[in-house]
């Protein structure tokens, strides 16, 4: 019973961050009168104040907004591409904050060409081989051949959550070292600025709740394990 009871309040807690993040933008993603153009409308302006040549702004899934150094794009969710919104202002130009990094080839931006795809492609690694654990436990029959794949998950569960760590600084200097200094040039009015950064709070920690989400999912593992 005691094992039931951790395994939902870890399940719980490594969910808390993506809530927090939710509740934010959907607080702040209807429309306002008084902002003058849409994100979509927004990120292509800043492209353009800032001269960034070869970068292009295109609408993406629901959620999916990142800026892309391979295909030089910024996306952007419908939402966020179309709307008027304080959440559609402030992530286009966070998105634009990650382009201007690029664009000036920033020591900091390589944290995130060089660990993201590493992060991502550990976190899958490590759940193909939790799900390769049953099916040898029933081939082999032995709780050791079991255990061997789970804690191989856990090593590269834990790799990829502080390789998901290391890329906080970049994700930080794209909100508060590039997109609200903008935004606050005019773009928003002084009373939004608060909300803007809860905003642009929210988009920094995105990674950042992937990496808790992955370091609490150790414990479900490690008690898979003691079992």
């Amino acid at each position: 019973m005691l094992i039931i009871i951790l395994i939902v309040f870890i399940a719980a807690l490594s969910m808390v961050p993506q809530l927090w993040i939710r509740h934010v933008m959907k607080q702040h993603s209807h429309d306002l009168p008084d902002i003058e153009g849409t994100g979509g409308e927004l990120a292509e302006h800043l492209i353009e104040r800032f001269e960034l040549h070869g970068i292009g702004v295109e609408p993406c899934d629901e959620g999916a907004d990142h800026f892309s150094p391979v295909d030089k794009m910024v996306r952007l969710s419908p939402s966020n591409f179309e709307g008027r919104s304080l959440k559609a202002v402030a992530v286009a130009a966070h998105e634009v904050g990650h382009a201007i990094q690029f664009h000036r080839q920033e020591e900091i931006f390589k944290l995130r060409s060089k660990y993201l795809p590493q992060a991502q492609s550990f976190k899958r690694l490590a759940m193909y081989v939790l799900w390769a654990s049953p099916v040898l436990a029933l081939v082999f029959r032995s709780p050791i051949v079991m255990a061997l794949p789970i804690l191989v998950s856990v090593a590269l569960q834990l790799i990829s959550a502080f390789t998901y760590l290391i890329v906080l600084p970049e994700e930080w200097d794209a909100s508060f070292g590039k997109a609200l200094p903008i935004l606050e040039e005019g773009y928003i009015t002084e009373a939004q600025v608060p909300a803007a950064r809860k905003v642009l709070k929210a988009a920094a920690f995105t990674y950042f709740a992937a990496a808790l989400s992955s370091i609490l999912s150790l414990g479900y593992l490690m008690m898979l394990l003691r079992r």
